[in-house]
């Protein structure tokens, strides 16, 4: 099994989203978070004032699937977060060792 976590822009969500559902993922964790990487922030002009935005709203989704599907759901992520522009984001993948569905006590795959 497999963990993916990727940084996307927020705009991106709902394009992300869909293309995780037409490769056959079926459940998704979404976190509103802020961050920088190497853009470092933005420069913002409030009431003629100039400031400095050091942490840009980000989102992150995880998704933990049968290894088997793990290239197809990554493929998907890159190619609907991807606008060219810098501050696209990240995917990250680790492996899982186990999971345990709470509810039914079901255990690794079947609690997928």
């Amino acid at each position: 099994m497999k963990k993916i976590e990727a940084i996307i822009k927020p705009f991106k969500l709902d394009d992300v989203v869909d293309a995780l559902a037409e490769v056959g993922v079926e459940g998704v964790s979404v976190t509103e978070i802020r961050g920088f990487g190497r853009q470092k922030g933005r420069t913002e002009v409030y009431k003629g004032a100039e400031y400095v935005v050091d942490f840009l709203p980000k989102v992150k989704l995880e998704v933990v699937l049968p290894s088997g599907m793990c290239d197809a759901a990554v493929e998907a992520i890159r190619k609907a977060a991807h606008t060219g522009k810098i501050g696209d984001g990240k995917i990250f993948v680790s492996n899982i060792e186990s999971v345990l569905r709470i509810r039914t006590g079901e255990k690794n795959e079947e609690a997928l």
